[in-house]
């Protein structure tokens, strides 16, 4: 094997994570889920703010766990980005259209 050949197939090899990125995801995950009980245990915040905080929490939670877990973050996965964007934006539209037709 030439040296360029050498290069080429070093360049193409995917990128192996060690288990230090894994437990750092994990302990990550656990304190934002840690957080989300001890915001409901509490219970001298109001319902609106302890709603929306919980919300907030889970939104970073699953775009942190897709980045890392799903590998999301890699190059190969447009697709599937642009596939969980469309169903969020769908999902959105479904609840605001619910909540509209059912408080108006």
């Amino acid at each position: 094997m030439s040296t360029e050949q050498q290069n080429s197939a070093i360049k193409t090899r995917h990128r192996v994570e060690g288990p230090k990125n894994h437990y750092i995801t994990y302990i990550v995950s656990i304190v934002l889920t840690m957080l989300a009980f001890a915001a409901v245990i509490y219970g001298g915040l109001s319902k609106a703010f302890l709603v929306s905080f919980l919300i907030l929490l889970a939104a970073v939670q699953a775009v942190f766990q897709l980045a890392v877990w799903m590998h999301m973050k890699d190059k190969e996965h447009t697709f599937p980005i642009i596939g969980i964007i469309f169903g969020v934006i769908f999902g959105m539209c479904g609840v605001v259209a619910a909540l509209f037709w059912i408080w108006w």
